[in-house]
């Protein structure tokens, strides 16, 4: 199998490494436009091109783009068009949704969406806790990092988190409501407001305050910035007799025994891989097991967790909540 992985940079070398570990004998091609990139992921023994047209010459059977979500509507048409299966990172716009829908179907290619969180242990573990509970919870969530370090080899200014389209509260938006909706409903609705805490030279607000009523009768509160030192995800759901608390790693899920009056440690993984270069909250695990989703959608043996179908109603609620009409 070939695998083509379009945008060489920290994403697109870890696609190159989990993939690798999947399956060591897939064959690797690159596409950056970056010399300097390419080199690197030259030097590691794959063959690198700086177009997809040059690229798609070496008939790749799956492609990862790895890039800027705005230049993601582009790079997967051409993908399409040379019929290439191919899964994208989180576009967090819905740029040529519908006519990227249909020339998948039209060529018979899958198109498959990362949502990474599907994937996590934990999250599967309070998503079956919640449906099994089957009353209504709250929740409270923060998610906070500090703009600067998501990327500190560059400025946060030419990163696409930098951007008022793709800003990083838009970043977490897009990871986390995939998840939140899957395991608590559709949005019934919603009251958001948004404003800036810090220096940072940007042109969005770098913190928002939700409240979310779903349509399960779950109300939540969604807290989400870019401005604490310390990358955190605290959450908490409850109800009469469920209480569940998560500090966004493998090692912090927590349920509270109604009998013994303890938080109990919840274990969902014998093992799991963390890259030392991002927050303890970054687990590999999650992102080996969305590229075997995908390679299995291609092979027919699976169907995706997430899709282009389901990101349209996650983004119309984005939308809602940074008050895009």
């Amino acid at each position: 199998m070939k695998a083509l992985i379009v945008g060489l940079g920290s994403m697109g070398k870890r696609r190159i490494r989990l993939l690798k570990g999947i399956d060591a004998s897939i064959q690797i091609i690159g596409v950056d436009m970056s010399e300097e990139r390419r080199e690197e992921v030259a030097q590691m023994g794959h063959k690198v091109f700086s177009s997809i047209d040059d690229a798609a010459k070496e008939n790749p059977d799956i492609a990862f783009v790895c890039t800027a979500p705005l230049s993601h509507h582009a790079i997967l048409k051409s993908l399409l068009s040379y019929k290439i299966n191919s899964f994208t990172e989180l576009n967090l716009v819905n740029d040529g949704y519908e006519e990227l829908m249909a020339m998948a179907k039209e060529n018979n290619t899958v198109l498959f969406l990362s949502s990474t969180m599907l994937y996590r242990g934990e999250i599967n573990f309070i998503m079956d806790e919640v449906k099994k509970f089957n009353k209504p919870v709250s929740y409270i969530y923060h998610i906070g990092q500090y703009l600067p370090d998501w990327h500190p080899w560059e400025s946060y200014k030419n990163f696409f988190v930098g951007n008022k389209r793709t800003n990083g509260c838009r970043e977490i938006f897009g990871i986390e409501m995939p998840w939140l909706i899957e395991t608590f409903g559709k949005v019934e609705s919603v009251f958001s407001t948004a404003d800036n805490l810090s220096d940072l030279d940007v042109d969005f607000p770098d913190r928002f305050f939700v409240t979310i009523t779903h349509e399960s009768g779950v109300k939540g509160v969604l807290c989400v910035d870019v401005v604490c030192p310390k990358a955190v995800r605290n959450l908490e759901v409850y109800g009469e007799s469920l209480h569940l608390f998560w500090e966004g790693n493998p090692k912090a899920l927590y349920k509270f025994n109604n009998e013994t009056k303890e938080k109990e440690f919840v274990n969902t993984y014998t093992t799991f891989e963390h890259d030392n270069r991002y927050s303890d909250n970054i687990v590999e695990n999650a992102y080996v097991d969305e590229m075997q989703n995908f390679l299995n959608v291609v092979k027919g043996t699976e169907q995706p967790k997430y899709s282009f179908e389901k990101d349209l109603y996650t983004i119309s609620v984005m939308n809602k909540i940074e008050g895009i009409e």
